[in-house]
């Protein structure tokens, strides 16, 4: 009787919260744990079958291996239980019809996470995170953006800019060349600053774009394929 009415307020929890409490998150975005994932994954046949296309035309791109190489990092560092929550709570669309022409974006909640693009032969990504992260007073003022702390973040400072998107702590870093993208992804507090924005809309409840999730990006995501 009680693991029942355990089991039923765990689904009356939105987002995160009903697989890690919040000492479990604060934890991953800081580093200090590894969560432990599900083993098997959810899968819809009719999904999977439905975007093969546009994976095989992203292949033929010249940046598929970047893509998929930077994809595999950002499953495995910057999604919490990606394989629990893959599809129902964080999505990856390949080839998106959405303004912008992105080879790849990854949702969660209604909210775009991150985006990959061509840049000539090369690839480039725009990283959403809360502004706050990146002010050096860690305030909400744009006018306190902390741009020596970005430029370290990548090989050279030319190759990282931001834009304001709409909403009081957003702030979108882009960062130019496949090993710029690497660079920022291996700060730790460009990294924690990822974790956070991700768990703060993973938290938010459930994925709105589950329809265009793309299962053979996934499987790069997750680690299921080589290469």
């Amino acid at each position: 009787m009680i693991d029942d009415v355990s089991a039923a307020r765990r689904q009356n929890i939105a987002g995160l919260r009903r697989f890690l409490d919040l000492e479990q998150q604060r934890d991953w975005m800081r580093g200090e744990t590894i969560l432990r994932d599900a083993e098997e994954r959810s899968e819809s046949l009719e999904l999977r079958l439905k975007y093969v296309a546009r994976f095989e035309k992203l292949l033929r791109r010249p940046q598929a291996q970047q893509v998929l190489d930077i994809l595999r990092r950002y499953g495995r560092d910057c999604i919490p239980i990606p394989r629990r929550t893959e599809r129902h709570y964080w999505s990856v669309s390949c080839l998106p019809s959405t303004p912008g022409k992105a080879l790849v974006r990854v949702n969660a909640s209604w909210m775009e996470l991150f985006s990959l693009y061509a840049d000539g032969e090369d690839t480039s990504a725009l990283f959403l995170v809360h502004l706050s992260d990146f002010t050096t007073d860690r305030s909400i003022d744009q006018g306190q953006v902390d741009e020596d702390f970005l430029e370290r973040c990548v090989m050279r400072p030319e190759d990282v800019s931001y834009v304001f998107p709409r909403g009081e702590d957003i702030f979108g870093v882009k960062v130019r060349s496949f090993a710029s993208i690497g660079k920022f992804l291996a700060m730790p507090r460009a990294l924690q600053a990822i974790r956070a924005f991700n768990l703060t809309h993973m938290n938010r409840g459930r994925n709105a774009y589950q329809a265009s999730h793309c299962y053979r990006l996934a499987d790069h995501m997750l680690g299921d394929r080589e290469g």
